[in-house]
């Protein structure tokens, strides 16, 4: 047994301390950045900002919003093959730039990958994601080296891990992103069911040191609750960042389909015109994760044997259109890069510095969801 000595970090204990800045407005702030990716030899363009390859958050709908702002989608896997051949055979101009094609590690996801290649062509598919809840095994190394030696020119995003060793040993075997997160997620119990994890702001500084180095780049998994902390992981030097949680109970979600929308009536404290108690109805959709019960049900058809359940199915407040959730955080990024004095989101992490604190809110007042 080892102990790692030290405090470790995660995003509710920093602030970020302002300092001088030369910029009047949030207007002035470029959140694109150009990454040359250290595999693939590719340039990658845009906000790097990408929805989580869950099946209510990384779909078709979602990327179609994502794209109009330069972001990106990492579509969920469960799509079928003949879905995603007409997706990507449908994108235009440099659309593939803001989609990951996410895939896992067994045999039926390399032949469904390779059909849907050999089905649009070579140049659709730009970006691949290959995701894992454990980027600690040989067979995940192993699958990974072995598709790079297939894919040259993908760039190529895998993960997750959350220490420097496993980050490196994947630049070795190809990989361009690595995801950083284990048991981070809003709606995640592996920490609860299983003790493993990484406080993620200690995580993406250490890995983050390692990786660029090697002129790799990493992507922030988990752990974005709030605007305030996409500021926060770009800060500790992530390059990329994939949220979940906050892109959910929009429209673009459930596919536009209405009939998800979840009504709850509640009594209030008014009366009405008759003396009786008003009712309220607030409108929710259903969210998981993809290790929940709720997912393997729906695509495995049950939990094996042999695991448990990792994941929560909630239902988060309906919020309508994805766009204004867009704008609301795109508008926090540029307002925590003008408070330092950053023009340019990737000069962010040079201009911030982190405060230990107790809390980060007054909390006298709560906030309605």
């Amino acid at each position: 047994m080892k102990i790692r000595r030290g405090r470790k970090i995660d995003f509710e204990d920093v602030l970020i301390v302002p300092r001088e800045s030369k910029l009047n407005s949030r207007s002035e702030v470029n959140l694109n950045v150009e990454y040359l990716m250290v595999n693939s030899g590719r340039i990658w363009k845009g906000i790097p900002i990408i929805a989580s390859n869950m099946d209510t958050i990384g779909t078709i709908e979602v990327y179609n919003e994502f794209k109009k702002y330069n972001m990106c989608c990492a579509l969920h896997k469960f799509y079928d093959s003949e879905t995603l051949v007409r997706f990507f055979n449908g994108l235009e101009n440099n659309d593939n730039e803001y989609v990951f094609y996410t895939m896992g590690i067994t045999e039926n996801d390399i032949q469904k990958y390779n059909y849907v290649k050999n089905k649009t062509g070579s140049e659709k598919i730009v970006n691949v994601c290959i995701d894992v809840a454990n980027g600690y095994m040989d067979k995940f190394l192993k699958f990974v080296d072995n598709f790079r030696k297939e894919n040259k020119m993908v760039n190529l995003m895998a993960g997750n891990v959350v220490t420097p060793e496993a980050c490196l040993k994947l630049i070795d075997v190809g990989v361009d992103i690595i995801k950083i997160g284990i048991g981070n997620g809003s709606v995640c119990t592996t920490r609860k069911i299983t003790g493993v994890g990484y406080p993620q702001l200690s995580s993406l500084i250490e890995c983050s040191a390692a990786v660029h180095e090697k002129n790799g780049f990493i992507c922030c998994d988990g752990g974005i609750k709030d605007p305030g902390d996409f500021g926060k992981a770009f800060g500790a030097g992530s390059d990329f960042v994939v949220a979940g949680g906050i892109f959910s109970g929009h429209d673009e979600n459930i596919g536009n389909d209405k009939s998800k929308i979840i009504v709850k009536r509640f009594l209030t404290n008014e009366l009405d015109e008759n003396g009786n108690p008003k009712i309220e109805e607030k409108k929710y959709l259903q969210f998981y994760g993809m290790s929940s019960d709720t997912a393997m049900n729906k695509y495995y058809g049950s939990v094996a044997d042999y695991r448990a359940s990792e994941g929560e199915t909630i239902l988060v407040p309906y919020k309508g259109r994805i766009e204004n959730t867009i704008k609301e955080i795109l508008g926090g990024l540029r307002s925590t890069c003008t408070y330092v004095g950053a023009k340019k989101l990737a000069e962010l992490p040079n201009r911030v510095e982190f405060v230990k604190v107790n809390r980060i809110l007054n909390g006298k007042f709560k906030f309605n969801p």
